[in-house]
């Protein structure tokens, strides 16, 4: 027998993260932007605000994410900011104190935007179920048939 059911009725699943290739190159869309705008507005040589400016970008792309996304993520933002944000441009360069700490900001911001994108949606979609099951508005008994 088939059952009709309303759209709105049943749980709406969680949202689908964007592909890990679409979030690397907005990652590389958005750290040469980001780069040459502050080195157009405030000048070059500021590698601190340039890093607080590439955390907020790699935190922003990790809502939309995959935790797999993360690494990638932190080493395209950390090659736009060591090689155009610190003196001289265009160089690639490893000093292994400052460097870890920049891919460690990096990588901390894009798992945290990701963690945070991922708690937000697993209790938006607990609260949905919670309220479908509140009103029983599922099957016999008040009970839904997703839990």
């Amino acid at each position: 027998m088939v059952e009709w059911v309303s759209l709105r009725a049943g749980a709406r699943p969680v949202p689908e993260p964007v592909s890990t290739t679409l979030v690397w190159s907005a990652a590389f869309a958005g750290s040469l932007l980001l780069v040459a705008a502050v080195n157009a507005l405030i000048g070059p040589g500021r590698p601190a605000l340039a890093l607080a400016v590439l955390s907020v970008l790699a935190s922003l792309l990790g809502w939309c994410a995959r935790f797999a996304a993360a690494p990638g993520t932190a080493v395209l933002c950390w090659l736009f900011l060591n090689g155009f944000a610190v003196p001289p441009a265009g160089t690639l360069s490893w000093s292994v104190q400052r460097d870890t700490f920049w891919l460690v900001c990096l990588l901390t911001a894009a798992l945290g935007g990701t963690t945070l994108a991922r708690l937000g949606h697993a209790r938006a979609a607990y609260r949905r179920l919670a309220v479908v099951r509140a009103t029983g508005s599922g099957e016999a008994g008040g009970e839904s048939r997703w839990g």
